[in-house]
C-alpha cells in the first residue's frame, strides 16, 4: 500500500482471542521500519472464531486508530491471520507435460495449481500450496527446479485449508472496521517468519504458538512446513484456572499470572508471596507463590502432553533436530521452558520476534510474534507496491484466490 508521499507503507492485523494487534510499518532502503502500534482488547472471538462481528469490529477499529495515531498515516488495507480448529492441512501431488522441454517458473506455478485441485466441501477452502519438494523426470528431492531439462514435471505440496465461514467472517469484522485485507495468512506460519531461523527450518522444528483461545503448532524439515494443527485451550484457560482457584477478579488472575505466573513448584522459593486481591469488598490477602504453580502445573501438563500427542501424531518428532521454540502470549510463563523439555524430551527455547527499527523495542515481545511475522510476510512474499490500489479490486482478486467468488 502507499502513503501520501508513495511512501511504501505495510499494515499486518492480528485478530486474536484475547487481544487484536495492529502494525502500520514502512520499506526503507530494505529495512521495515515500525511506525505504529496499536493494541486494543479482543471481544467477539472465541478459540480464534469470530462469533460477534461488531464487537471483533470494534476492536480491529480502536487497534488501527491507535496505530495510525502513533504512525501519523492513514491505512486502507491490511494483511492479517487466521487461527483454529477448523485449520487442516494434508499433501498433495501435481503433475504436469513440461512444453518446452526445460522448467519455466509458470511450470511450477502449473503444477502447483495441479496440486491445489482437490476435492473440497463446500465449506473449506485452501489458504496456501506450500511446495515440499519437486521431481523432474522422477529425479526427486529437487528443491528449485527452474532452468531443469525434462519433460515431467511432479509437486508435492502441503494444503493448508481453512473454513470457508470462519474466513469470511473474519473478513467481515475487518470491513467493519473500515478496512480491506489484502491477504489471509495461517498465523502459525506468519509467526514462523518472525521467530525461526532458517537454519532451524532446515534441520527440523516445532513451532508453538500459545495464544490466548488456541494454541498453533506448525513443525519444519528441509526448509518447508510439513505439519499444523491448532489445539482449542490456551492462556486463557490458564488466567480461568486462577479465577477460580485464587477467588480473584479476572482481570487482577490475567495481571497475576503475566507478572507472577509460574507452573513448576520448584522454581518458587517457600519466603515468595504476593497480593491478590479479593472478590466483592473483601480485603486483599497475601498468599504463597506456590499456590500459583500448583494451581497452574497439572493444566499446562496437560496442554503440552496433548500438544506432545500432535508432535508424535505427525510421525516428525524424530526429525526436529533443532527442537522446540514457543512463542505467543503465554510463552513468557515462568518455568515453561523446563516443564516443555520435560514433556517433548527436546530442547526448547522462547521465541521472541525478529528486531525491527524504529518502534521495534516495543514489539520485542513474544505476545506479537505474529504481527511481527505478518509484516514479514507481506514483505517477502507480497508484492505490496504493484497492488491494485482499487480496495474492490483488491478484495475481488482475494476472493477468487480463496476460490469464494467476487
Amino acid at each position: 500500500m502507499k502513503g501520501s508521499k508513495e511512501r511504501s507503507l505495510l499494515a499486518a492485523l492480528d485478530v486474536g482471542t484475547s487481544k487484536i494487534c495492529c502494525l502500520i510499518a514502512e520499506k526503507r532502503e530494505e529495512e521495515l521500519t515500525v511506525l505504529g502500534v496499536g493494541l486494543s482488547p479482543a471481544r467477539g472471538l472465541r478459540k480464534g472464531v469470530v462469533i460477534n462481528i461488531e464487537e471483533a469490529g470494534e476492536g480491529i477499529r480502536q487497534a488501527r486508530q491507535e496505530a495510525e495515531a502513533q504512525a501519523y498515516e492513514e491505512i486502507r488495507e491490511v494483511i492479517t491471520g487466521i487461527a483454529g480448529s477448523h485449520i487442516q492441512s494434508r499433501e498433495s501431488p501435481g503433475v504436469i507435460a513440461l512444453k518446452e522441454g526445460e522448467v519455466r517458473p509458470e511450470d511450477v506455478e502449473r503444477v502447483l495449481e495441479a496440486a491445489r485441485a482437490v476435492t473440497l466441501s463446500e465449506d473449506r477452502i485452501i489458504l496456501h500450496v506450500l511446495p515440499q519438494e519437486y521431481s523432474v523426470d522422477r529425479q526427486s528431492g529437487i528443491l528449485h527446479p527452474v532452468g531443469m531439462s525434462g519433460v515431467r514435471l511432479e509437486a508435492r505440496a502441503l494444503l493448508v485449508e481453512a473454513s470457508a465461514s470462519a474466513v469470511q467472517n473474519l473478513l467481515k469484522c475487518v470491513n467493519w472496521a473500515g478496512l480491506e485485507v489484502s491477504a489471509v495468512v495461517l498465523q502459525a506460519l506468519a509467526s514462523a517468519e518472525a521467530v525461526l531461523t532458517p537454519e532451524e527450518k532446515e534441520l527440523g522444528v516445532a513451532l508453538i504458538d500459545f495464544g490466548g483461545g488456541t494454541t498453533d503448532i506448525a513443525v519444519f524439515a528441509e526448509g518447508s512446513l510439513r505439519y499444523t494443527a491448532s489445539v482449542p485451550v490456551g492462556g486463557d484457560l490458564l488466567t480461568t484456572d486462577l479465577t477460580v482457584g485464587l477467588k480473584a477478579p479476572r482481570a487482577a488472575a490475567e495481571r497475576i499470572k503475566e507478572t507472577h505466573g509460574v507452573c513448576l513448584p520448584e522454581l518458587v522459593e517457600n519466603d515468595e508471596t504476593l497480593e491478590v486481591p479479593s472478590l466483592g469488598q473483601k480485603p486483599p490477602r497475601r498468599i504463597s507463590r506456590r499456590i500459583l504453580a500448583e494451581i497452574l502445573e497439572p493444566r499446562v501438563q496437560e496442554l503440552l502432553e496433548i500438544l506432545n500427542t500432535n508432535l508424535e501424531h505427525s510421525g516428525l518428532k524424530g526429525r526436529l533436530s533443532a527442537g522446540v521454540v514457543i512463542t505467543g502470549g503465554s510463552a513468557l510463563l515462568a518455568g515453561l521452558p523446563e516443564f516443555a523439555e520435560q514433556i517433548f524430551e527436546l530442547p526448547v527455547r522462547i521465541g521472541y520476534p525478529v528486531r525491527l527499527s524504529g518502534l521495534g523495542e516495543e514489539v520485542n515481545h513474544p505476545r506479537l510474534s505474529t504481527a511481527v511475522g505478518l509484516l514479514l510476510y507481506a514483505d517477502r512474499y507480497l508484492n505490496v507496491s504493484s497492488e491494485k490500489t482499487s480496495s474492490q479490486g483488491l478484495m475481488a482478486k482475494f476472493k477468487k484466490i480463496l476460490g469464494l467468488g467476487g
